[in-house]
């Protein structure tokens, strides 16, 4: 997977790096899209299915870490966008290094998808292609040197193109996608050195559910000391808001099943937990 663009992409506008987006899945005969449906695995699967058509297919990881909505957003999207997708079960929770939860906890994850990817890609010859942008490169991402080691490819590296680029493009080919808010999985929100269980990351997404019925589409439950305590973050622009309604996301979130709720006084920023390894934080509008 690449590590750099490639210069002449990097100096082009949006357009540019989306052509070269285009060129660069039109080498590859056929492509297996690791497709979460968020911005940048829809971009990848969308432009895919364009340039490749039937032998570009969109792969979408199952299992207790993937919100119900977002898989639901996944196929909806792939079905309106004629792009052939498929899902597959993912064994992440059976692995005791996942489910121990230190720093490279995204390693055994990928790891655990690409178990299940590579045979399927033998079978048909096609490369395995991540959503992975330039901006990813400087994020603790562990889950990349697996995807290295398995030589997956990373279109949106080779093309060049940020987050931004991705949004950009995106709007440019009228995909619902181009705003659509960051959402890593629900294991990124168990504090690391806690252990990941389905019950646990039941709990952070039905509370996730609650926040999102009350008017909050942007937010993340923080689950600490064994999934116990609910941390809150939410955009500086809804603290008071939150507080207006505290009463009830208390009870929504203690209703989940968490035994306290706690509202974060810094705005909700993704990778927040980095904190936790030393490590810094990424930009709010990721």
């Amino acid at each position: 997977m690449s590590e750099v663009p490639s210069t002449g992409a990097a100096r082009g506008g949006v357009a540019a790096r989306l052509e070269a987006l285009r060129a660069r899945l039109r080498a590859e005969p056929k492509v297996l899209v690791a497709y979460s449906g968020g911005a940048d695995s829809a971009l990848v699967a969308a432009v895919a299915a364009a340039e490749l058509g039937d032998a570009a297919v969109a792969v979408t990881a199952v299992s207790a870490s993937l919100p119900a909505r977002e898989r639901r957003a996944a196929r909806e999207f792939a079905r309106a966008h004629g792009i052939t997708h498929v899902e597959v079960a993912t064994d992440e929770l059976d692995r005791p290094e996942y489910v121990a939860n230190s720093g490279d906890r995204c390693f055994h994850c990928k790891t655990a998808l690409l178990d299940v990817l590579v045979p399927l890609a033998g079978l048909s010859g096609a490369a395995i292609a991540l959503g992975t942008n330039v901006d990813d490169l400087g994020d603790h991402r562990p889950g990349r040197r697996a995807a290295t080691l398995r030589g997956a490819i990373a279109p949106l590296v080779d093309a060049g193109l940020t987050k931004a680029d991705v949004r950009e493009a995106s709007a440019l080919l009228g995909l619902e996608t181009a705003a659509k808010p960051a959402a890593a999985c629900l294991s990124s929100r168990v504090a690391y050195g806690d252990p990941v269980t389905a019950e646990v990351l039941a709990r952070i997404e039905a509370a996730e559910e609650a926040l999102r019925d009350m008017g909050f589409p942007t937010c993340r439950v923080r689950a600490h000391a064994d999934g116990t305590v609910a941390r809150l973050e939410v955009p500086a622009g809804d603290h008071d808001r939150v507080s207006a309604v505290r009463a009830e996301i208390d009870a929504a979130v203690r209703g989940a099943g968490f035994a306290f709720c706690a509202l974060d006084l810094q705005p909700f920023r993704s990778g927040r937990l980095n904190v936790l390894l030393g490590l810094p934080t990424v930009s709010p509008a990721s």
